[in-house]
């Protein structure tokens, strides 16, 4: 019997378009990064059984303590402080007027950034909710995503400071209820559809392919839901390139199969490819198969990645970049935030990475560093995700130390 097996109760197994799925209760609390589903055999790993994610402190880092002068860039760019004092910052959504819309995981907050009479202020908007990391923007409303509560908040620039209850949306979007892998990201495509990931509720098992390990659009109303990608671990960042509008989107990979992956991914889908399948949980990476779930031809009809990110990077944000302010080499860009390793012995990421795309294909390189130190195995900082402003500069949020880094180029 596996470590899993042991924390892992089923009550019911059906057959579903050739894919098995399993509804389960967790009798008894599962181990790190596992859920009652999993058929992971940790023994396999080799890896130490004691790890365990990394806990993000619900408090305030003090400004002289964070730690931007650790940060490491090319020759010409630097980072300062934009904003701090927000525990838990996470996803970054911008209004029409300029206000930075935050959301977090643990602490159930959604922030708002502002400028006001020149001052930069962070403010607790919402909160009481359940991981709401998903924000969306269109025509003045803000959209947030918990883990299966959706509120949309119109005007919400004019009632900062009274939000209100907003307007339920959570029963047209019938999002799944299960905690594991289900924190959203949710985004407007260019088409002017709601994307919404749904991520595995597993390290690895079969899950529903109508349920969960996919991406999704929406109309803005909830209504006329479509699956974009399946077989998708769980990615919580996509962007769309802007030539060619193509989604890319991270994906992070399956633990406790070594310190050496399977690595993380980079993937894109093609127009055409709506509805395809990325691989999971029967294949991985570039054509591995997953040691624990076993299917004859297990990568046949997978599309591969992109790119592969790194073992245990946890690559989170994606944005193309679009301004004038970098380089002109950074054109079209896409920078990634990845979040760091907890289930590898020597720590990975912690950082952002460019990726410079070549048709379906995309090379990745550092960009933003000096936030992990190796020989010391230690780590100073978590990037989450990335946001471009106006002036061509990038944000960078930093969910360890509540804050947010302005990258700039040039002294401006």
């Amino acid at each position: 019997m596996t470590t899993a097996s042991v924390f892992r109760k089923l009550v019911f197994v059906a057959a579903f378009g050739g894919f098995v799925f399993a509804v389960a209760t967790a009798a008894q609390q599962s181990p790190p990064g596992f859920s009652a589903l999993d058929r992971t055999d940790q023994s396999r790993s080799n890896q130490d059984s004691a790890l365990a994610p990394h806990p993000t402190p619900p408090t305030v880092t003090p400004l002289e303590k964070i730690p931007v002068d650790k940060i490491k860039l090319p020759s010409g760019f630097k980072a300062e402080v934009y904003s701090w004092g927000h525990p838990g910052a996470r996803t970054m959504a911008m209004g029409p007027k300029g206000t930075i819309f935050m959301g977090t995981r643990q602490l159930g907050r959604v922030y708002a950034i502002t400028n006001r009479s020149g001052k930069r202020e962070s403010k607790i908007l919402l909160q009481g909710l359940t991981q709401p990391n998903g924000l969306g923007v269109k025509d003045g409303a803000l959209y947030v995503f918990a883990i299966n509560t959706v509120i949309r908040y119109d005007d919400i620039e004019n009632k900062l400071d009274a939000p209100g209850n907003g307007v339920q949306l959570t029963d047209k979007f019938n999002l799944p209820p299960e905690i594991h892998h289900n924190w959203k990201y949710a985004e407007f495509g260019p088409d002017g559809k709601l994307y919404v990931q749904v991520g595995a509720n597993c390290n690895t098992c079969e899950v529903n392919p109508g349920t969960h390990g996919q991406i999704r659009r929406y109309n803005p109303d909830g209504t006329g839901m479509e699956i974009v990608a399946r077989g998708v671990r769980n990615t919580v960042g996509f962007d769309w390139h802007p030539m060619t509008k193509e989604l890319w989107f991270t994906d992070n990979g399956r633990d406790w199969a070594g310190d050496a992956g399977p690595e993380d991914e980079l993937n894109v889908m093609a127009k055409g490819q709506e509805g395809a399948f990325y691989g999971f949980p029967y294949c991985h990476a570039n054509g591995i198969p997953d040691p624990d779930i076993k299917r004859p031809n297990a990568c046949a009809g997978v599309i591969m990645p992109a790119a592969l990110i790194g073992p245990h990077s946890a690559g989170l944000g994606i944005k193309f970049y679009t301004g004038s302010m970098f380089p002109a080499n950074y054109r079209n860009v896409a920078f990634i935030a990845r979040h760091g390793s907890w289930n590898r012995t020597r720590k990975f990421g912690f950082d952002v990475v460019a990726a410079r795309v070549d048709g379906g294909k995309a090379r990745i390189e550092p960009f933003l560093t000096g936030l992990v130190d190796e020989k010391t195995n230690a780590f100073y900082g978590r990037p989450s995700y990335v946001l471009q402003l106006a002036d061509g500069s990038l944000l960078v949020s930093d969910e360890m130390n509540g804050a947010v880094y302005r990258i700039s180029y040039g002294g401006k």
